[in-house]
């Protein structure tokens, strides 16, 4: 179990790495004007989506589905934080598909937002991964 839970944690990391990232690469993008910036970040932004941040999210969801799975769900049913936590995270996949609809936005050249507007969208993964730490680390009584 501590393997799974190892794992769990490293592609988490891997995951949030890419959901930090990807936002600062809009911000950018949002701010390129010429053509040859434009192509650019669009292959970065498709190679961090794809290459990074989805197996990210695809491994460490499935590692905490099998952590659920070998602690027996019976052992959560009543802990309101692991509630808590998977609502944030149920929001955080959210966020991860809205990041897919930018950048689709961005690869068709439909981009509507300025680079104001991403430094702020930059800003939600910090706060869900914050709430997320401090209820597996203290587990509140919710």
């Amino acid at each position: 179990m501590l393997w799974v839970k190892a794992f769990h944690i490293i592609f988490m990391v891997t995951w949030f790495a890419g959901l930090f990232y990807l936002p600062r690469l809009f911000v950018y993008h949002a701010m390129a004007k010429d053509p040859i910036s434009n192509e650019r970040f669009k292959i970065m932004e498709r190679k961090l989506y794809y290459g990074i941040m989805m197996p990210g999210a695809v491994i460490t969801a499935t590692l905490g589905i099998t952590l659920i799975y070998i602690n027996s769900w019976a052992v959560y049913a009543n802990a309101g934080w692991m509630h808590a936590k998977l609502t944030l995270i149920v929001i955080l996949i959210g966020y991860h598909l809205y990041c897919g609809k930018l950048l689709k936005a961005f690869k068709e050249d439909r981009n509507r937002h300025s680079h104001v507007f991403y430094r702020w969208f930059n800003e939600f993964p910090v706060l869900l991964l914050i709430s997320i730490i401090i209820l597996v680390i203290i587990k509140p009584s919710l």
